[in-house]
């Protein structure tokens, strides 16, 4: 019987390819947030003469926010694709089988972990030959692939949680509002310092996804900064245990409902 990592491997090669294979998902993820880029950069650029803006180039402020965008197109398109798994039967064949949840879980993580990092890429190679700048240097691009990496990872999470609880893909693609609100309730366009002391701020600062934006940020407006990537990080890993517990919770009860 092959290994449980040889079975985590085969269950992300699957989940990775199975995206590949779906070009009307993949793409939009891809597209879009570059395209949203394009729109913010050129439209609100005035907002770089705002007394105490970081910046003088509003791509470069804003070249966060396809990053966060682009896993919240991959938390939905993997959450689709486990929900028409348990759809189709999946689940309840493989509750038949030897593999572990463990297995499972971490190879459809694994598949998620993939996209998003070619996500980065395509969003760093982008954004720089467009212009931006990138403070934190060549050391600092490891560092940008590994927090894009938990985010992607921590995201996963959440949508595979979804997908488990939920059980339908079409409920599944409903919730892409839920989940896009989190991003334009932060601070995507404008730091906090500067949103007044109005209920948006309070919002913005209440709301994880503004650290994991100010995170990615901090290395093309900043360079080195200790306090945001370590907010980053830290709801990064937040996230990701408190959804990945609850996930695992679900995953174990739709296999014995299999």
């Amino acid at each position: 019987m092959p290994s449980a990592f040889d079975q985590t491997l085969e269950v992300a090669r699957r989940s990775f390819l199975r995206s590949l294979r779906q070009p009307a998902a993949v793409i939009p993820s891809l597209v879009f947030p570059l395209f949203l880029l394009a729109v913010n950069a050129g439209g609100l650029d005035a907002a770089t003469d705002i007394p105490g803006f970081p910046t003088d180039s509003y791509l470069t402020f804003i070249l966060a926010f396809p990053f966060i965008q682009g896993a919240i197109f991959a938390l939905l398109n993997m959450g689709t694709d486990v929900a028409t798994d348990i759809e189709g039967g999946l689940m309840s064949r493989l509750a038949l089988t030897p593999i572990p949840g463990g297995a499972l879980m971490a190879g459809m993580l694994g598949g998620a972990l993939a996209v998003g990092l070619v996500q980065a890429i395509v969003y760093l190679t982008v954004g720089l030959a467009a212009g931006a700048n990138f403070a934190a240097g060549i050391w600092g691009v490891p560092v940008l692939l590994l927090l894009s990496l938990s985010i992607s990872f921590s995201f996963g999470c959440v949508g595979t949680f979804s997908a488990l609880r939920v059980g339908n893909s079409e409920a599944m693609q409903s919730l892409f509002p839920v989940f896009f609100v989190f991003l334009f309730f932060s601070s995507a366009s404008l730091p906090r310092d500067l949103l007044g002391a109005g209920w948006f701020k309070t919002v913005a600062t209440l709301n994880p996804v503004s650290y994991l934006i100010e995170g990615i940020r901090s290395l093309f407006v900043t360079g080195w900064d200790p306090e945001a990537l370590a907010l980053a990080f830290g709801f990064a890993a937040l996230i990701s245990v408190v959804f990945l517990t609850a996930a695992s919770s679900a995953l174990r009860t739709r296999l014995v409902r299999g």
